[in-house]
C-alpha cells in the first residue's frame, strides 16, 4: 500500500466522484461521511411527497466503493480539522486520521438567514431524514383534517407554504398540490385535500433566478395552472406553530400573516463549519474561497469541492451549487492530486455547464442547456431520462421507472407511509419523534 494518503470528508457527488477517480492511483484513500450511503438529492422531493422510497435513490457508499482495494470507508463525523498536523478528528476526537492530502466535500445544510428558530417549524430538504420529516408532516395534515370539526383549524391543516422559488421550492410545490387534486381526494371523506392550498414564496421578483426570464415566466404559468399560490416579492419574517409572516418588496404585495401548519424551507444553503477552520477566506454563506486549482491558498495539499467551495466562472458568476458542478470538482481535485505527485503542474478547474433543468408536474418543466431552451413536455421527458442515467446502481433505475410508470398511469403514489410510532405532530418541531426510515 503507498505511504500516501489522501483523505476525503463527505460521500456525496464531489466526495464520490474524488475517490472513483482515485481507484487506480498509487495511494491510500480514506473516505469519511456520517452516514453510510449516498443520496441522489436531485429526487429527494420525490421521497418527501411519497414517491419514491428511501432506498430507489440511496446505496451505500461502501457498496459503491467495494471494488476499490485502496479505499477503505469510514462512518463518522469530522469535527476538527487540524491544518498544521495535516490531521482530521472524527466525532469529537474519538478517532483520529492523518492525511497527505485533504479533499474536503462536507456538503452544505439549509439557511434560515439568522432565524436558527424557525428550523424545527420549517424543515429544510438536504438528507433522507429530512425527506422523511416532510413526507410525514405533509400526510399528518391531511389525517388530522381528516378528524378536525372546526372548519378554521381544517383550513390551516391544508395550507402548505413553501419558502423559496429555486428547483427545489418549485418542484416540492408543483409535486404537493397534484397529489392534493389528483391522488388524495378518494381516500378521505370527511376532508377534501382537492382544496388544499400551496404557497410559494419567494423573495426575488421571478422563479428559478438562475435560469433566463422566460424558463421563470413559464414555470411560474405552469405552477399557477396547478393549482399552486405563487407570491413573488415576499420576504418571510416570521415562522412559528401556527403559520408565515412575510412582508411584501415588490410593488403593490401586501404584508400578510398566512395561518398554515406546515411549512417547507427551500430557501438558500449555507456550508458546514468546517470550511471556517481552514483558516481561508469565506463568503457569507460559509463556502471557501478556494483557488483556480480548487485547493485552499496557503495550503495546496488542501481541496475544497462541492457546495462548500467558491469560485468564478464566467461573466462575474460563480460556479453554480449543483450535483453536475460537484461532480466535475471531484474529479478535477483527483486529478490534481494525481498531478502533484507525479510532479506535474496544476491545472486551473474549468466548469463545464451541461444545462439546468427543473420539473414542475405532469409533461411541465424547464430546461437552459446555455445555447438554447426547451420547456414542457420535450424537458419533461428529458428530466426523466437524465435524472434515471445518473441514478447510482441498475436497482435502483429500474425501481424509479417502475415507480414513476406506475404514478404516470395510476395517477398514484406508492410510498404513502407515515412511520413514526405515534405520528408526527403537525407544526410541532421536527425531531420530537423517532421516525423508522421505510
Amino acid at each position: 500500500m503507498s505511504s500516501t494518503r489522501v483523505v476525503i470528508v463527505g460521500g456525496g457527488f464531489a466526495g464520490i466522484e474524488a475517490a472513483k477517480r482515485l481507484r487506480y492511483a498509487p495511494v491510500e484513500v480514506v473516505v469519511i461521511d456520517r452516514t453510510n450511503h449516498f443520496v441522489f438529492q436531485p429526487l429527494l422531493y420525490q421521497v418527501a411527497t411519497g414517491g419514491l422510497a428511501p432506498s430507489d435513490i440511496s446505496v451505500p457508499i461502501r457498496w459503491l466503493l467495494r471494488r476499490q482495494r485502496n479505499t477503505r470507508v469510514v462512518l463518522g463525523e469530522v469535527t476538527r480539522i487540524d491544518v498544521a498536523q495535516r490531521t482530521v478528528e472524527i466525532d469529537d476526537g474519538s478517532a483520529t486520521e492523518p492525511y497527505d492530502f485533504l479533499i474536503l466535500a462536507a456538503g452544505a445544510r439549509h439557511a434560515y438567514f439568522a432565524h436558527s428558530e424557525w428550523e424545527p417549524y420549517a424543515p429544510g430538504l438536504k438528507t433522507l431524514e429530512d425527506a422523511l420529516t416532510v413526507r410525514e408532516r405533509f400526510l399528518m395534515a391531511f389525517e388530522e383534517a381528516e378528524r378536525a370539526d372546526d372548519e378554521a383549524r381544517r383550513a390551516a391543516l391544508q395550507t402548505f407554504v413553501i419558502v423559496g422559488g429555486g428547483p427545489t421550492g418549485v418542484e416540492l410545490a408543483g409535486m404537493m398540490s397534484t397529489i392534493a387534486r389528483t391522488a388524495l381526494p378518494r381516500d378521505f371523506r370527511r376532508t377534501d385535500p382537492s382544496k388544499a392550498r400551496v404557497i410559494l414564496l419567494e423573495a426575488g421578483p421571478r422563479l428559478l433566478p438562475a435560469m433566463p426570464e422566460d424558463l421563470s415566466e413559464r414555470a411560474r404559468q405552469d405552477l399557477v395552472e396547478l393549482g399552486v399560490d405563487v407570491r413573488l416579492g415576499t420576504v418571510v419574517t416570521a415562522v412559528g406553530e401556527d403559520g408565515v409572516r412575510y412582508e411584501g418588496v415588490g410593488q403593490g404585495v401586501p404584508s400578510e400573516f398566512v395561518p398554515a401548519r406546515s411549512v417547507f424551507w427551500a430557501a438558500g444553503n449555507k456550508a458546514l463549519s468546517l470550511g471556517a477552520q481552514l483558516g481561508a477566506p469565506t463568503d457569507r454563506a460559509g463556502r471557501v474561497e478556494v483557488a483556480l486549482d480548487l485547493s485552499v491558498p496557503g495550503h495546496p495539499e488542501i481541496f475544497v469541492i462541492g457546495d462548500l467551495a467558491t469560485l468564478p466562472y464566467r461573466e462575474g458568476r460563480r460556479v453554480p451549487w449543483v450535483a453536475p458542478a460537484a461532480m466535475q470538482q471531484g474529479r478535477w481535485a483527483a486529478m490534481n492530486v494525481l498531478r502533484t505527485l507525479g510532479r506535474l503542474p496544476r491545472r486551473p478547474f474549468r466548469y463545464v455547464n451541461k444545462g439546468d433543468l427543473a420539473t414542475i408536474g405532469r409533461h411541465r418543466a424547464v430546461a437552459d442547456f446555455g445555447s438554447f431552451t426547451v420547456s414542457g413536455w420535450i424537458a419533461w421527458w428529458l428530466w426523466l431520462t437524465i435524472h434515471i442515467f445518473y441514478l447510482a446502481g441498475f436497482r435502483n433505475r429500474l425501481s424509479v421507472m417502475l415507480q414513476w410508470a406506475w404514478s404516470y398511469f395510476t395517477y398514484q403514489r406508492g410510498v404513502r407511509l407515515i412511520v413514526s410510532e405515534q405520528g408526527r405532530k403537525v407544526g410541532a418541531p421536527h425531531g420530537q419523534h423517532d421516525v423508522t426510515t421505510t
